[in-house]
């Protein structure tokens, strides 16, 4: 099913490209290159790796190896609308209902036979326990080797040493199954192919400042954490360029993403997967635009194509997710003043101690610069626990409200 999916994404996106005149826009772009990752991972035919979110994608794909994390899938189900047989089959077999419905998806669909047989697993500690544990019960249930990295909260030379070398003995381990060392050639070429992408994205979130902005809601959806699958491939030059470069003309032409733009917001973790009808509402009823999210951005430095295992190391340990609380209240603290947000939506998605857990201080922590949340109950997967009408409400309500005081940023 899911193979066929994408098998039809491509050609379908590739077709329209090819009967246009003018550029393909940067998100069909994105998607193409989505879709054809989705193609890879389920044609049977690849080496095939399910990964934590802070796995390093560009040292894999040196490797030869297709990767993604593994909550991927749950944000595909959720977005094709099939979803809800793969979260009822974790629940038959005893997964609490108030888990995370990413990690529910991914268990539910790989006991129905829906999610290919990976070579191996690659778990990581960060950013959450709940991800670690739905890896190791995929190991189980594929029968598969398991490596997990255990990523250092703590910023310092000695983590950077520990995880490094971990990343070494990832290699190893790689190689083991797959029985192809690796080209260090292979590894420099991933490596600047990562910078330069690295590049052209701070460049691309540097026009998103602009204001007006010349990003509109959708443009950048779950775009810093997918990118990061595309590291170490042209493809993620491209993309990264072909954002760089709509934005830069967008502002060339004093073209904002949303017509008279109103409101500037920031949102926090992960957007809704599905389909519905709020950031659409958001645009036409207030003219406010989602021109930043917690995480796209850049965090870390360019990597040493002679030595990347340091640099690889820092990019791990360096996102928002990781370490302490207060890490990431200051990193959302400098995204506010940076885009001049006005306020902040935090979907507190269900079983998600990043998404619930934290909430408090995170709405301290922004409204010691002047920016508001609005925290909302909800499950960013799971369609059933969807009351659109309610979260209408709660968001007309705050959009009024902060368009009724000052701007901080006056």
């Amino acid at each position: 099913m899911m193979h066929q999916y994408f098998q039809d994404l491509v050609k379908g996106i590739e077709g329209t490209i090819g009967e246009g005149s003018a550029p393909p826009s940067a998100r069909k772009l994105f998607a193409l290159e989505i879709g054809r990752l989705g193609a890879r991972l389920y044609s049977g035919v690849d080496r095939v790796a399910w990964c934590g979110v802070s796995a390093p994608f560009d040292l894999l794909n040196a490797l030869g190896v297709t990767s993604c994390f593994v909550e991927f899938v749950g944000a595909m189900l959720a977005s094709t609308g099939g979803i809800v047989s793969p979260l009822q089959e974790a629940e038959r077999a005893g997964f609490a209902a108030d888990t995370c419905g990413y990690h529910r998806a991914v268990v539910g669909s790989a006991r129905q036979g829906l999610m290919p047989v990976p070579d191996f697993l690659i778990g990581t500690t960060c950013p959450c326990s709940g991800g670690l544990a739905t890896i190791e019960n995929l190991a189980r249930l594929f029968r598969r080797d398991l490596f997990v990295l255990q990523v250092p909260q703590e910023d310092s030379l000695g983590s950077v040493r520990y995880l490094a070398g971990q990343m070494r003995d990832l290699v190893a381990f790689v190689s083991g199954h797959t029985g192809a060392p690796l080209d260090p050639e292979r590894l420099r070429a991933a490596v600047e192919c990562t910078n330069r992408a690295r590049a052209l994205m701070l460049e691309a979130y540097g026009f998103a400042r602009e204001v007006p902005s010349p990003v509109a809601s959708r443009d950048l959806k779950n775009f810093g954490i997918v990118m990061a699958l595309l590291l170490g491939t042209e493809a993620s030059v491209q993309v990264a360029a072909a954002f760089r470069d709509e934005f830069r003309n967008r502002v060339a032409a004093g073209a904002a993403g949303v017509k008279g733009e109103q409101v500037r917001l920031m949102w926090i973790q992960n957007r809704i997967q599905f389909r519905h009808p709020l950031e659409e509402m958001l645009e036409r009823e207030y003219r406010a635009s989602i021109v930043v999210d917690e995480l796209n951005e850049i965090t870390w430095d360019p990597i040493d194509p002679g030595d990347p295992y340091p640099g690889m190391a820092r990019r791990a340990i360096s996102i928002p997710f990781n370490g302490s609380v207060g890490n990431r209240v200051r990193h959302l603290q400098q995204l506010a003043r940076s885009y001049r947000i006005r306020g902040a939506i935090n979907p507190c998605h269900w079983g998600c101690r990043q998404g619930t857990g934290a909430r408090g201080l995170i709405e301290e922590g922004l409204k010691e610069v002047g920016v508001p949340v609005l925290n909302l109950e909800v499950d960013c997967v799971d369609t059933r626990n969807f009351s659109e009408g309610q979260l209408r409400t709660r968001l007309e309500a705050f959009l009024e409200m902060i368009t009724a005081g000052p701007s901080p940023w006056n």
